[in-house]
């Protein structure tokens, strides 16, 4: 007995892990009998050499589509114009989440559409169906997985890439098949969390501001402090004005008056710069900033959005380094938010997941071996006394003590046989408590007794661990004991001068991510700067070939 047409695209996309309906009417029986005896002709191809291009486009899902249609018998699927008119117009809202609608072949399938329905020719009406298949594939598999592989740009990427648990991809696409619309059952497979739909609101704006030409540039001029006279003023006016920065009724002003100042404050605010309200260089340099770069970053982000869907769920602490900032979010709402203070681009934090499982307070900081070497042995050989300075002491690698003052520190070279270990204390550079996350980078959350950092804008200073702003408020959250560890308590346990170690009531996953555009408290979207300068190399790949590289199941 032959297969009802629409459970085979059901199958193909729930081994996409999503799920999209199709219910096809059957064409008359010897078209439909012709353009089956071409789809085994042409499947035929494609399994046997892995890659076929149909009509100049290329099948990139090599071996999913074969699976697919012998799994059917080779039925045409396309075969409702209704249904062709939904999948086509699902491709097009691609551009929404910053993807290109022409990587699913949206003009081409148009243009094909209207040779098939003048024509009677079987093998173009069956690599029309091939073509409607593949990029329903493409847009299912982009959608849940994303355009690109992170674990080919990100060496140290462990979040969750795979199929949801349980969802055998025949059965799921069976169940969904009955699905009355292709874009409701895709909504329920894919739980955007708001600030995702955020994102993609700010793409359009700033697709719009493009569409309308941009914004004025502000020439090059001397810094513009409170009071001046200048020129700029009104084009100033008026690019703060196109961003939100200042109201459309803002006064034209000869001076740079206070509201320009609160102006400018704001954009400063926005784009990760000291909010002082001068006009100098870098402010300067963010204002001309094209916009198509802007929408550029909107696009990453939304891309790096796709990738973190499965580990955003519940209860998380979320690090963006390129926002110098720890946040705590439930169910993607954030709720609380402090400055942190990142690895600089030398020793970068890594970005990668794992689960908070408890803290100490009063720790103790074991020097890791590359900060030993390159900072604290110059230090050490230029002042002996510098280790008992800082309650460094100095121990064997089983632990026992050794004088430093009986070591020749300019003799020993660059990899000392000791480990050093500064004692808990006020200069101890993990400050009053850390977080401890265990992973193979040795990162961690920790206070800092170098509290003026976090009054700067941009906060790379660090060798890869976050020190955060404000600890004990996120310490009280994760150990969710009002009673016992509220501020008061954490503060007394911590006056003790004793270290402790202080177990979590449950795992607190955290996520160590990298965006670069972003969205404020008040849904005012944020301009980072790309400090590790990853953005090229993931624009590049978001807008190269495609390329379907499944996870395994």
């Amino acid at each position: 007995m032959q297969n009802h047409p629409r459970t085979a695209v059901a199958l193909v996309l729930a081994f996409l892990g999503l799920g999209l309906a199709v219910a096809p009417v059957a064409l008359a029986a010897p078209a439909e009998r012709a353009v089956q005896q071409q789809l085994v002709v042409q499947v035929g191809k494609l399994r046997a050499s892995g890659g076929l291009y149909l009509q100049g486009l290329a099948i990139a899902s090599g071996s999913l589509v074969p699976d697919f249609y012998g799994a059917r018998n080779y039925a045409p699927v396309w075969t409702r114009p209704g249904r062709v008119d939904e999948l086509l117009t699902l491709l097009a809202s691609a551009e929404s989440h910053g993807l290109s609608s022409e990587d699913y072949y949206l003009s081409p399938l148009k243009a094909l559409r209207q040779r098939v329905a003048s024509s009677d020719d079987a093998a173009l009406a069956a690599d029309f169906d091939l073509l409607l298949t593949e990029s329903l594939v493409r847009f299912g598999y982009h959608q849940r997985f994303g355009k690109v592989n992170p674990q080919r740009l990100e060496s140290t990427w462990n979040f969750t890439r795979h199929f949801r648990p349980g969802l055998e991809p025949l059965k799921t696409l069976s169940d969904a098949v009955a699905a009355p619309s292709l874009d409701e059952f895709l909504g329920r497979w894919l739980d955007r969390v708001p600030l995702y739909r955020a994102l993609q609101d700010r793409l359009a704006e700033y697709r719009t501001l493009a569409a309308a030409g941009g914004w004025p540039e502000v020439p090059e001029g001397p810094t513009l402090k409170p009071g001046a006279a200048d020129a700029r003023l009104p084009l100033l006016r008026e690019r703060l004005i196109v961003t939100g920065d200042l109201p459309a009724t803002t006064p034209v002003s000869g001076t740079y008056n206070e509201i320009l100042v609160a102006g400018v404050q704001r954009f400063q605010a926005r784009h990760a710069l000291d909010a002082d309200g001068v006009l100098g260089a870098r402010t300067l340099a963010a204002l001309n900033v094209p916009v198509s770069v802007r929408i550029d970053q909107l696009r990453l982000s939304l891309a790096r959005a796709r990738w973190v869907l499965e580990d955003t769920a519940g209860e998380v602490v979320v690090v963006n380094v390129a926002g110098y900032e720890v946040f705590a979010a439930r169910n993607g709402v954030p709720f609380w938010w402090r400055r942190a203070v990142v690895g600089t681009q030398a020793r970068e934090t890594p970005i990668f997941r794992a689960s908070i499982t408890y803290l100490d307070l009063n720790p103790t900081w074991t020097v890791p071996p590359t900060i030993l070497r390159e900072d604290i042995l110059p230090k050490v050989r230029q002042d002996p006394g510098y280790l008992r300075s800082q309650n460094i002491s100095v121990l064997e690698p089983n632990g026992r003590p050794v004088n430093a003052a009986t070591i020749n520190w300019r003799a020993v070279g660059s990899r000392p046989p000791y480990i050093l270990r500064q004692g808990p204390g006020p200069r101890n550079a993990l400050g009053r408590i850390k977080f401890m996350f265990p992973n193979a980078h040795s990162v961690f959350l920790h206070d800092t007794p170098s509290r003026g950092l976090f009054e700067k804008a941009e906060r790379n200073f660090s060798s890869g661990c976050i020190r955060l702003e404000d600890p004990l408020s996120l310490a009280e959250i994760l150990l969710a004991d009002p009673e016992h560890w509220n501020r008061a308590g954490l503060e007394a346990a911590i006056a003790t001068g004793t270290t402790r170690t202080v177990r979590l009531p449950k795992p607190w996953p955290i996520l160590i991510l990298y965006w670069t555009a972003e969205l404020d408290a008040e849904g005012r979207v944020r301009f980072l700067p790309d400090v590790y300068r990853r953005d090229p190399g993931l624009l590049q790949a978001l807008n190269g070939e495609v390329v379907i590289d499944f996870p395994s199941l």
